[in-house]
């Protein structure tokens, strides 16, 4: 490991040792994958799957949603697609049985969001309206209702459906509006003004990409500024305003290479190439010609690396999944051990009452030894029983209440017509000893008995 790699390393082993509980280890550990996301998705996926072996570990809920979702971003990042949408839909089914709307939304419109990667967009459509619906039923607004506005305006938008996605880029301006976020109106003004750009409506156009762009530098949201940026190059070339064209594609580009938003950096090169081609300036096409080409590769390398790393993702998965089937098995190990003990110790227990039976020990101790054995007996029967209730009412509190007090309802009186039965057996079989006892009591009683 290198130097840098070992205290960046370190820096996160303390970050999370600085949690007091388990739950709150799980967090960290999210938000630290979180942010590792882009510059280093593996490290970030090591850091979650441990996260989620945690959460699972201590029945955290809430931590098995959370991990399930970045690992999911994680993939998608990588372009692991089907991976990405295997960890969607586990957290998915997850939050189903939950009291969380809003989380539910919340994945559903990343399952969109994912198809919207995969060009499937009337697949992505359809999660996005499953979104909705459950969002109208919540009824506040907040920034889940914005993303999904959003969302399918740009799907809309992609899908040459200009009407739509003009409704929806404006559903989302008035929500951004409602919740006060600058940087959300920014977002908003930027996909109107392509909309109104490729509608012909140039002035709203324009005006959207010049507020958009007040309000995403004050957020410094600096991919979507690139995107302002070329959106109204590309908006000063329909209006034969050469100059401003150049002026904003040049903004774009410079920023783009300062961020290395390589996609935005390749738009921008490309937009110089064929401007300086348009007025014969043949040097500046060339070199902007040539970047395009190295940008080409650059990008067609990343691409490799990608799928390098979604083959690198499915063996890690896979080896996470044997490490977690290991532990699981050695849990169910150490269960069914412990379950066999109490099957051998509750009839050595009987044996052991059975025996102590037949020495002059006290009644009363026999019959508590006796009333142990079965409670022990009935108790280890509810523990059987209590797997199979479970599974059956589905985690079901009130189904499970209603089951076990039926069986208790029957366990309670047969305990004790056995307790009865087993008790009079244990102690019919010490006549002499009780005579024994009733001859010393007789004996102590006419002893003390004054003589007339």
């Amino acid at each position: 490991m290198l130097p840098a790699q070992k205290n960046a390393a370190d820096s996160i082993n303390r970050l999370i040792a600085m949690a007091d509980t388990d739950t709150g280890k799980v967090r960290t550990m999210c938000d630290i994958a979180y942010d590792l996301r882009v510059n280093d998705p593996e490290t970030a996926l090591k850091i979650t799957s441990e996260a989620l072996s945690l959460s699972k570990r201590i029945k955290y809920i809430d931590g098995q949603s959370k991990c399930l979702g970045t690992m999911a971003i994680i993939f998608r990042i990588m372009g692991n697609f089907p991976l990405a949408l295997e960890y969607h839909f586990k957290r998915l089914k997850l939050v189903e049985g939950s009291n969380d709307p809003k989380k539910y939304a919340e994945a559903l419109t990343n399952i969109g969001y994912v198809y919207i990667n995969l060009e499937e967009y009337k697949k992505a459509l359809e999660y996005y309206y499953k979104s909705d619906s459950v969002l109208k039923q919540v009824g506040s607004l907040d920034a889940a209702n914005f993303n999904l506005a959003l969302n399918l305006g740009d799907a809309y938008d992609k899908m040459n459906m200009n009407d739509s996605a003009f409704v929806y880029f404006t559903q989302s301006l008035n929500i951004a509006r409602q919740i006060k976020n600058k940087n959300y109106e920014g977002m908003s003004m930027v996909g109107l003004g392509n909309n109104y750009s490729k509608t012909g409506q140039y002035t709203l156009a324009l005006a959207n990409y010049q507020s958009g762009i007040v309000n995403l530098q004050a957020a410094e949201n600096d991919d979507l500024l690139c995107e302002a940026y070329i959106g109204l190059a590309n908006l000063f070339k329909k209006l034969n305003r050469g100059d401003s064209a150049l002026l904003y594609a040049r903004e774009s580009y410079a920023l783009a290479q300062k961020d290395g938003f390589l996609p935005r950096y390749l738009d921008a090169a490309t937009f110089l190439s064929a401007h300086y081609r348009t007025v014969k300036n043949i040097d500046s096409s060339f070199f902007y010609l040539n970047l395009v080409q190295v940008l080409n590769d650059s990008i067609n390398s990343k691409s490799r690396i990608r799928e390098s790393q979604v083959l690198s993702s499915n063996e890690q998965i896979r080896q996470m999944e044997i490490a977690e089937n290991i532990q699981i098995a050695k849990r169910e190990r150490k269960q069914q051990l412990q379950m066999l003990f109490i099957a051998i110790f509750i009839p050595g227990f009987f044996i052991i009452t059975l025996l102590l039976s037949r020495i002059k020990l006290h009644v009363r101790l026999i019959k508590i030894l006796g009333i142990l054995s079965l409670l022990i007996l009935f108790e280890f029967l509810t523990l059987l029983l209590h797997p199979y209730v479970v599974e059956f009412t589905h985690h079901t509190p009130v189904y499970e209440l209603l089951i076990f007090v039926s069986i208790a309802a029957i366990l309670i009186p047969t305990h004790h017509r056995v307790e009865t039965r087993l008790i009079e057996w244990l102690t019919k079989n010490r006549p002499l000893y009780a005579g024994y006892k009733l001859k010393m009591k007789r004996a102590k009683i006419v002893k003390e008995t004054p003589k007339e």
